[in-house]
């Protein structure tokens, strides 16, 4: 199954859930495409040791999993771009949806 997660949260425990989700599917064996914006690209700021929203990043990094970011919403918060975090589009966000069978919102 093809899923889309969108984060647009700043809530550590929110994004912590939504990336746990996000692997959880890709163990699954389904494709899995994260979108991050507005709030939801501070993601990484936001990683303690109990919510560890990079670890979390890196195992879904690590299993292929596909990771893109508002370019919009990461400039506006003077940040740049990583592979954490990559600059993308609302086309890619479009695509995203239009492509998933699946699209859940954190």
């Amino acid at each position: 199954m093809k899923i889309g997660v969108i984060i647009s949260s700043n809530d550590a425990e929110t994004c912590w859930n939504a990336l746990r989700y996000a692997n959880f599917c890709l163990k699954q064996k389904d494709e899995v495409k994260i979108f991050f914006m507005g709030k939801g690209v501070e993601y990484q700021k936001l990683s303690t040791e109990k919510f560890n929203t990079i670890e979390q990043t890196e195992d879904f990094i690590k299993a292929d999993g596909r990771i893109y970011a508002c370019g919009s919403c990461i400039k506006s918060r003077e940040q740049e771009n990583s592979e954490m975090c990559p600059i993308s589009t609302m086309k890619d966000m479009y695509d995203i949806i239009k492509e998933s069978e699946k699209v859940v919102t954190f």
